[in-house]
């Protein structure tokens, strides 16, 4: 996520690793500076976003809490608030970018700071956060109780979609179609039909109306579609991602 944010906001960084080598190939590729440690980069930058690991989360803050100037975390399964604990002096922000920011189309999920156990925040700091990372796509504001939720949505959607594009080009490709213009044919679809939701206020029903004539071809395939599962198959793919590995059977 470092890499497509970076790529995304296409402008030099100060960024470190832990010894992988990675800062040096992402300075090298975006401009910057690939530094010698983390609290180089705390002491240096304005704004420090943490993508490590989130259980080195409390590792990385005994290094450099006492010199960041405001935080940014994303960590998935990480709340706020657990940040805030590791960092208790420093302003502290979460947010969940999905992959998509690499082109600035992302969606960036942005939970509401809860007023209890938090440092207070000058609203022209959060302005300046909301604006850093609204260069990267949409940034969607959320509670911290939807943030876990809305962020399965938006974080994996990515490789879902391309699931879904790779599965109706095999099927396409079964029936004859190249699959370069099976690829093609999907990906403009997809791309055509998220602005028309846009434009018809995410009014999925309505779309699909438009399209399905009683007894047509669009209704044959919607109705195998919902024999095959596809809402349980989304349904149980959720509630797989909200479920700690821990807490599965």
């Amino acid at each position: 996520m470092a890499r497509a944010m970076a790529r995304g906001w296409g402008e030099p960084i100060l960024c470190s690793d832990g010894g992988s080598g990675r800062a040096v190939e992402l300075a090298a590729e975006v401009g910057g500076e690939a530094l010698s440690s983390n609290r180089e980069v705390a002491e240096r930058a304005d704004v420090v976003v943490l993508c490590h690991k989130p259980a080195q989360l409390r590792l990385v803050a005994r290094e450099i809490a006492e010199t960041a100037r405001c935080v940014v975390s994303v960590l998935g399964g990480t709340p706020v608030q657990h940040v805030q604990t590791a960092y208790p002096h420093t302003p502290v922000f979460a947010v969940i970018p999905n992959t998509p920011v690499e082109v600035r189309r992302g969606v960036i999920v942005y939970a509401e700071r809860p007023a209890s156990h938090m440092v207070p925040v000058d609203p022209e700091l959060e302005a300046r956060v909301l604006e850093l990372f609204g260069r990267l796509g949409t940034v969607v504001r959320v509670s911290e109780k939807q943030f876990d939720a809305a962020t399965t949505i938006s974080s994996v959607g990515p490789a879902y979609q391309a699931l879904l594009v790779e599965a109706q080009v095999d099927a396409a490709v079964r029936h004859g179609v190249p699959a370069r213009l099976a690829s093609e044919l999907m990906i403009e679809t997809m791309t055509g039909t998220a602005a028309l939701l846009e434009q018809r206020g995410y009014d999925t029903l309505a779309v699909r109306r438009e399209v399905t004539s009683p007894g047509g071809s669009t209704a044959r395939g919607l109705e195998a579609l919902e024999r095959h599962g596809v809402r349980s198959a989304f349904q149980a793919a959720m509630d797989a991602v909200l479920t700690p590995p821990e807490g599965r059977r």
